[in-house]
């Protein structure tokens, strides 16, 4: 029997091709692992990724408290998921063609249709905690942009309205109020204590407002909150009320 032995330069011919077929093998079984995934960025635009990531029925990115955000606020936290494209069949912002068979509906129709849902539009477009004139004044802002003329509820505490202490009181109350009347410390009158709050009421509200905007004792002017004054009564008012 021979012994064959071959050449240094048929060795390297053969490590090299075991290489590449070693290189292929991967390159295929990884091509094959991933086929699934390949992903074609350009059958969805940005819109429409922006509208699938949109979280659906969450509050309005807006720093206004409850109850006392725009038609615009409202729209561009909100409705503009929808409306800003029409996805759905919603009459798209200031397309005026659209919006002209529901403008002609009339006001009463249009805003219930916005309050209880309509076709593929979940009651208040999904956002549970906007209140009722919100969700009016959305439906103003678009209206309005597609050719209406209605007339935006007034925002709390602009000229003429008054905030709502159930709502702008409250909200008040519990970020900023309830550090001292929560627990009645620093000699706080505690919320809902009506034998702490009695001598207190005695002189009216207007008074309690006044005292209570100037600061008193260790309660700094407004207790430290920087909103309006009619923001600022609609809490002294919530406080009040529950202590009646």
């Amino acid at each position: 029997m021979s012994n064959e032995t071959k050449a240094p330069g048929q060795i390297i011919t053969i490590l090299l091709g075991i290489v590449v077929l070693v290189v292929v093998g991967i390159w295929l079984l990884a091509k094959l692992a991933t086929s699934g995934f390949d992903v074609n960025a350009e059958v969805m635009s940005k819109e429409a990724v922006a509208a699938r990531l949109k979280p659906v029925g969450v509050s309005v990115a807006s720093d206004a408290p409850p109850g006392m955000r725009t038609g615009e606020q409202v729209f561009k936290g909100i409705c503009i998921s929808c409306h800003g494209t029409g996805l759905a069949g919603s009459p798209k912002f200031g397309d005026a063609s659209a919006w002209a068979p529901r403008v002609a509906k009339g006001w009463d129709v249009l805003t219930q249709h916005a309050l209880q849902g309509f076709n593929a539009m979940p009651a208040k477009g999904g956002a549970a905690d906007l209140s009722d004139d919100e969700v009016k004044r959305a439906v103003a802002y678009m209206g309005n942009a597609g050719g209406g003329k209605f007339t935006e509820p007034a925002v709390a505490g602009a000229a003429g309205a008054a905030a709502d202490p159930a709502v702008v009181g409250k909200k008040i109350y519990e970020s900023v109020c309830v550090a001292c009347h929560g627990s009645g410390a620093a000699g706080a009158p505690k919320f809902g204590d009506k034998a702490a709050w009695a001598p207190r009421l005695k002189p009216g509200l207007d008074e309690v407002v006044k005292i209570a905007t100037k600061g008193l004792n260790a309660m700094p002017a407004k207790g430290g909150y920087t909103g309006s004054d009619e923001e600022f009564k609609a809490a002294v008012t919530y406080l009040t009320n529950a202590a009646k």
